[in-house]
């Protein structure tokens, strides 16, 4: 299935008020408004959001991946401890993957001592969680379908034998 050219430019920009889509896309803005509409009824348009660098504002801010191997519940399968897991403020996202962990959990923290903690009095003592395995974030170059660094000049210089 191919992503619309309206969902791909609100995906790039969600900014755009109607007047620019139907423009770019050669539609009125209502016909647009009418599109955005049934795509938000429809459940395709989750929601609006807007791509922040946290490390900007705080240099210490973490993000942390951590992967979970829990025992699915009977009844629900990963589904309950995944929405339980959701709930918390710090959890950015929670998906559920194939391969060695289940669960696949991205939080942002003021610290590693704040990651360290959460994992340790959070997700740990959850019923059915086997084991976690996290990943700090060093550096994101792409979010979103966004480039986020700067191209910045090497300084090392080129050495050859």
């Amino acid at each position: 299935m191919q992503m619309s050219k309206l969902l791909n430019l609100l995906a790039k920009n969600s900014r755009l008020s109607n007047e620019e889509l139907g423009v770019l896309l050669g539609k009125t803005a209502d016909e647009v408004a009418e599109e955005i509409k049934a795509l938000e009824d429809s459940g395709t348009i989750k929601g609006y959001t807007t791509l922040v660098d946290y490390g900007v504002e705080n240099p210490n801010i973490v993000t942390a991946y951590i992967e979970l191997k829990v025992t699915p519940r009977a009844e629900s399968g990963f589904d309950e401890i995944a929405k339980f897991i959701a709930q918390y403020d710090a959890v950015k996202s929670v998906t559920l993957m194939s391969g060695a962990y289940d669960l696949g959990i991205t939080i942002i923290g003021e610290n590693l001592r704040v990651i360290s903690d959460f994992v340790a009095k959070h997700l740990s003592t959850i019923d059915g969680v086997i084991s976690t395995a996290t990943h700090f974030e060093l550096k994101t170059y792409k979010e979103n379908g966004i480039m986020l660094c700067d191209d910045e000049k090497d300084e090392r210089g080129f050495v050859s034998p």
